[in-house]
């Protein structure tokens, strides 16, 4: 049984890798600024925590709760995200930096409470979009959505270098299209050939596998535009 930490889980993939780990059998930190989602679930082996990553205090008292469960952590997968769609010409600044404050600033802040405590092996996964990729298609309105989630590859490539040694893992997922409900406020309309539950799937198999074989890598994970 492996410990896991997972963001984002009042919905679409989140709330299907928190079921996907749990039945599998391991003990499981949904954090989420709902937690009352998979609170109703009543899942054996799951800790539901309320956690606002853009708050600091209450990410380090988020943390600290984990710690006083579990000393060491397997997996952490950073899948919370915050979307936004708005022209360039009617960029509001507040609205920009919201988005930052949760695609970049959570996953250094809760990555960084947790460094220390990490097993060896650990694996972290980091979720992104393949609008955060260099050279990929590029959708209007998405200029704060898509450059933060360009953010945390080159995040990931850092910290992969920089814990090398250690036995830390750490690799990111550019997602294409997913049948979510932040698919459905960028393309109205647009059905996506993945389901949530089938997107889950691969990242809890890669989240427990993917370590063995990548560190620093991006995987684009998309069979369609968007």
């Amino acid at each position: 049984m492996k410990t896991i930490v997972i963001t984002g889980t009042s919905r679409g993939i989140g709330y299907e890798l928190v079921r996907l780990f749990a039945e599998a059998g391991h003990y499981v930190f949904a954090l989420s600024r709902n937690h009352q989602p998979i609170l109703d679930l009543n899942l054996k082996n799951v800790e539901s925590l309320s956690c606002d990553l853009t708050d600091e205090k209450n990410l380090s008292e988020t943390v600290q709760k984990i710690l006083q469960k579990k000393a060491k952590i397997d997996v952490l997968i950073n899948n919370a995200g915050q979307f936004l769609k708005q022209d360039f010409k009617d960029t509001v600044m507040k609205e920009v930096e919201s988005v930052y404050k949760t695609n970049v600033f959570g996953v250094f802040g809760l990555t960084s409470h947790l460094i220390e405590h990490f097993a060896e092996p650990a694996h972290v996964v980091t979720i992104s979009s393949m609008g955060g990729v260099q050279g990929s298609v590029k959708f209007p309105g998405l200029a704060a959505y898509s450059s933060s989630k360009a953010a945390v590859i080159t995040l990931t490539e850092l910290l992969a270098e920089e814990y090398k040694d250690t036995g830390i893992s750490f690799n990111v997922l550019a997602l294409g299209a997913v049948q979510t409900e932040m698919l459905a406020a960028a393309f109205p309309g647009v059905e996506a050939p993945v389901s949530a539950l089938e997107m889950a799937d691969y990242i809890f198999d890669f989240a427990l596998k993917g370590n063995r074989y990548y560190n620093g890598k991006l995987l684009q994970v998309a069979n369609s535009t968007p």
